[in-house]
């Protein structure tokens, strides 16, 4: 009877939870629409029925909802400045045609009471309630609108000539702040707002129109249904293509909101099978129905597979049958969690993520395990022969791209946390922290637990949370419970990951192979280790280590063992796999080998690699050409440790000159400071007729800690140069200086935005003779699309100036290189094509007004566009010499831009000096810019990805 009494209590127990967990579950918003489509396709009318309720925990007063709609409405918004950081000023010159807002609202209670909203321009509408709205208790509004759609090009949702794609822009309740507290603005970013809602939603659309969603379509165009995810519709004139999957227990709708060619279509429908089987073996789950915008899928596709497109050449990497297998499974994985997972994508961002990369390093495991990096590209033939195959890169594997790209970021320390909002992750970060670092976390601990077991753990996850919100911390505490050496991963996000295994040395003893391995951290992370024999026999061992163990002896059978290796293939995210390789027999035992290579390439960490470069110069008339080798250890990725050294042959003189530099990088992860480098450097070349230069130097820099996503850097520098000059006779009888000593120092802060760009540097130079402090301001503002207008300010001031002549004088509009540090084509040139050349540094007069500056001066120069290429400029100024009155100069002109801040052509007019068109040798005043420096070249191209 005692038996029957505690069955019988067990069974009403678990009752009670059902029915109370059915009754909480109901208890989820439900938002009603009608929709009308305006007969110029720019504009919805809504009719919108809202049932919210409080899951908060306390009394509401206030509801929150968000009109993000509203982000459109002026170039003053939040999306506009992150579209700007992300190089995009579409949005920002938008006109007012093209813009998105919201036109008029009114909302009523459940007893159709007005309620009066302030504000309704804002993102965030604050709507009082009449009285506080309890826990657990729901409120009815019923909101009328007219929102004006964007366009599409801005953020890809809005409208197009071809189609209206809709998503964030219905008025929602905010999920994530019930409370009321800050306000929320749209990023395009694609984070969770009306999750865990049960929608209907009905479309007025014109005649011929068409309506597809991720919503269950109960009809032409109405839709119902509950997501967990945001409703997404396209509207179109066009039928859209589906493919329908149909095998074993898949039953599955793949919609695309785009055309797909007859290739494209039997592509999908012969992988998305194999797609969704492989993601329901790996996480249990896969949707009835899946909507896959263009915008989705440009933005979850696999990087790095693109054809190269070169002038009229193009290169294939991968095949379109190869291209669409991985294109898709990343599309397709990364929709099904978007579908199965709710979580704060600000805050959580790395769990989905994360679990997307581990999806497609286990997918390339199995279907790409030999496939390269540069897919079919190495076997690209020119004249005969197979160039790329020099390259270390033609020969890593694809699945090594998740710990090449972090190792990148890393390198220049400028990666962040893995648990940093997702909101200030710049968009390099975003794929090689957020997705590809935590994604070979996870893949690192399945490998150590078990991939069973690891997939097992995840399936239960996700199948017990399904409709609720999860804090994904929970997933990583029951995966330290089911493996305790997986305990490190929670503090791991939340700090940049530097840590590094070392393979110190080993040692033999009689038929084991003791080998030390040290690793930088005390947490107890293990490390996998294999052993290889000349026949490529391999033996994987796993290291474990206790926290706060540093060093561990390992002991290994010894056999026949030729190499030892830690954590190959990048398997864990380490911060320097330089020291994981040691050979145990041979000439480079317990050390590294040497390996030269031509050009530079991505680093191959198991050799000490020497770059070695032919290099050709032209020094005018002086060197004439100059042939020489460059040899550095400086590969794609930078490094702490870098040396260049480049030996030439002058034909002009028929000497030996050349240059070297050797410098060392700290790279603190937590820092205010995120590079400080010192080094030295040296070089020997000609800078006139039988005349050459010699140039020791002692420098170090220091660039300060940038937001990765911001535009702003920051620096201090510090500079001692010692120079030499021959002098020539009539040199040597005006006292010129053969030998003398430059030391400055200066700080520059740099604001390279895309609307407003601004520069502004400080510095002081001196020598035995002199002293002077420089300062500089640069504006540069884009009033229109690609219509910009420049101001700099110059002031030069000698604190002290006791030189014997002018070499050390600012300049008004040709500059004294007397530290070589312009990269003049002429340095002594007074005459000739070559004197033309303009830098604009010191005075930046861009007509020949003669002279320099031994006192002080300031000027400013006015740049600005007209049309096209074609800009006017204009430059004014004072200075004043030594027993000297002030003089006023300016000149103006017109300057073409061929390529912008690389080749532009000045053609002065009227200055100082008269009408310059009129003159007899006006085409020797012409000046021209030339800017020969691949590094600011592609500083410039990679702006916007960090």
């Amino acid at each position: 009877m005692a038996l029957y009494h505690k069955v019988l209590k067990k069974v009403i127990s678990i009752c009670l939870i059902l029915f109370v967990s059915a009754e909480i579950s109901a208890q989820k918003d439900s938002i009603s629409i009608e929709a009308k489509l305006s007969s110029d396709k720019k504009t919805l009318e809504i009719k919108q029925e809202l049932v919210y309720y409080n899951n908060s925990g306390k009394d509401l007063s206030t509801i929150k909802l968000l009109n993000w709609v509203a982000a459109y409405k002026n170039r003053n918004t939040s999306l506009v400045y992150r579209k700007l950081e992300d190089r995009n000023n579409d949005l920002h010159f938008a006109r007012p045609e093209e813009q998105g807002k919201l036109l008029h609202l009114e909302i009523k209670s459940s007893v159709d009471q007005a309620i009066s909203v302030d504000n309704l321009s804002g993102e965030n509408l604050f709507v009082p309630l009449n009285e506080a709205l309890q826990p657990g208790k729901s409120v009815k509004l019923q909101l009328q609108y007219q929102i004006q759609l964007p366009d599409k090009k801005f953020t890809g949702y809005g409208i197009s000539d071809e189609n209206i794609a809709l998503k964030y822009f219905f008025i929602v309740p905010d999920r994530f702040d019930p409370d009321n507290i800050s306000e929320r603005n749209y990023h395009d970013i694609e984070e969770s707002v009306s999750f865990n809602t049960y929608w209907t939603i009905n479309f007025n659309l014109p005649e011929k129109y068409f309506a597809e969603s991720n919503l269950q379509q109960v009809q032409a165009h109405s839709f119902k249904g509950y997501l967990d995810s945001d409703p997404e519709f396209l509207i179109s004139p066009n039928e859209l293509p589906s493919v329908k999957i149909n095998t074993g227990d898949i039953n599955t709708e793949v919609y695309f909101g785009y055309k797909l060619s007859q290739r494209e279509k039997e592509n999908l429908e012969f992988y998305l099978p194999l797609h969704l089987k492989f993601i329901k073996e790996k996480i249990g789950f896969v949707p009835d129905r899946m909507f896959i915008s263009d915008k989705f899928r440009a933005k979850e596709d696999f990087f790095g597979n693109n054809d190269i497109t070169f002038w009229k050449f193009k290169f294939q990497l991968f095949t379109d049958a190869e291209k669409a297998d991985l294109d898709y499974f990343g599309i397709v994985a990364k929709k099904i969690l978007d579908e199965s997972i709710i979580t704060d994508k600000q805050n959580n961002h790395w769990f989905k993520n994360g679990l997307k990369s581990y999806l497609e390093i286990q997918y390339l495991k199995k279907f790409y395990t030999e496939t390269k990096l540069l897919g079919s590209l190495p076997e690209a033939r020119i004249f005969g022969v197979k160039p790329l195959k020099l390259f270390h890169a033609s020969e890593v594997k694809l699945i090594d791209r998740y710990g090449l790209a972090y190792q990148y970021i890393m390198s220049q320390n400028l990666d962040q946390k893995i648990d940093e909002k997702f909101a200030v992750l710049s968009n390099f970060n975003e794929m090689a922290v957020s997705s590809f670092e935590m994604g070979s976390l996870f893949n690192y601990s399945a490998d150590k637990m078990g991939y069973e077991n690891f997939d097992t753990l995840v399936k239960n996850y996700i199948a017990k949370n399904t409709d609720q919100q999860i804090d994904p911390k929970d997933f990583l505490k029951e995966l330290s419970e089911r493996d305790k050496r997986t305990t490190y991963l929670a503090d791991f996000l939340k700090q940049k990951n530097r840590v590094n295994f070392k393979l110190k040395k080993f040692r033999k003893e009689d038929d084991s192979l003791h080998i030390k391995i040290y690793k930088n951290t005390d947490l107890p992370i293990p490390v996998k280790l294999e052993t290889k024999t000349k026949e490529e026999e391999k033996a994987d061992y796993w290291v474990e280590t206790d926290e706060n163990e540093r060093t561990k002896i390992f002991s290994v059978p010894a056999l026949d063992i030729y190499k030892i290796t830690l954590n190959d293939d990048y398997i864990f995210p380490e911060s320097k796999y330089r020291d994981n390789f040691s050979y145990a027999k041979g000439l480079f035992s317990n050390a590294k080998k040497i390996k030269f290579k031509f050009i530079k390439d991505i680093p191959n960490p198991e050799f000490n690699e020497i770059y070695i470069s032919p290099k050709i110069r032209f020094n005018n008339t002086y060197d004439k050409f100059l042939f020489g080798l460059n040899f550095k250890n400086q590969s794609f990725f930078d490094q702490k440790f870098l040396y260049s050294v480049t030996p030439m042959y002058s034909s002009g003189t028929g000497k030996l000159t050349g240059s070297g530099s050797v410098a060392y990088s700290f790279l603190p992860a937590e820092s205010i400071i995120r590079s400080l480098t010192f080094g030295v450097s040296g070089s020997y070349f000609h800078y006139d007729y039988g005349l050459a230069y010699r140039k020791a130097s002692i420098f170090s820099n220091i660039n300060f800690r940038k937001d990765p996503r911001s535009t702003v850097s920051r620096g201090f520098s510090v500079s001692y140069n010692y120079l030499e000059r021959d002098l020539s006779p009539q040199m040597i009888i005006n006292q010129d200086y053969d030998k003398y000593n430059l030391w400055s120092a200066g700080y520059g802060y740099t604001d390279s935005q895309m609307i407003h760009e601004k520069s502004l540097s400080v510095s002081t130079q001196g020598m035995e003779d002199f002293n002077k402090i420089t300062a500089e301001g640069f504006y540069r503002w884009e009033f229109a699309p690609k219509q910009k207008l420049s101001l700099r300010l110059f002031a030069g001031y000698f604190v002290r100036n006791d030189t014997r002549n002018n070499t050390f004088n600012y300049g008004i509009s040709r500059v004294s290189n007397y530290s070589f540090s312009y990269n003049l084509l002429g340095e002594s040139a007074s005459s000739g094509l070559l004197s033309q050349q303009f830098i604009l540094a010191d005075g930046g007069f861009k007509s020949f007004i003669p002279g320099s500056v031994n006192q002080w001066i300031t000027s400013f120069n006015v740049d600005s566009s007209v049309w096209k290429i074609f800009h006017v400029y204009a430059d004014a100024g004072i200075y004043k010499n030594k027993n000297n009155p002030t003089q006023f100069i300016w000149d103006s002109g017109i300057k073409l831009r061929l390529i912008p801040d690389f080749l532009e052509i000045y053609f002065p007019i009227q200055s100082s000096l008269g009408f310059e068109p009129s003159f007899k040798d006006y085409a020797k005043r012409i000046r021209y810019t030339l800017v020969l420096n691949l590094g600011s070249i592609i500083n410039a191209a990679r702006r916007g990805w960090y």
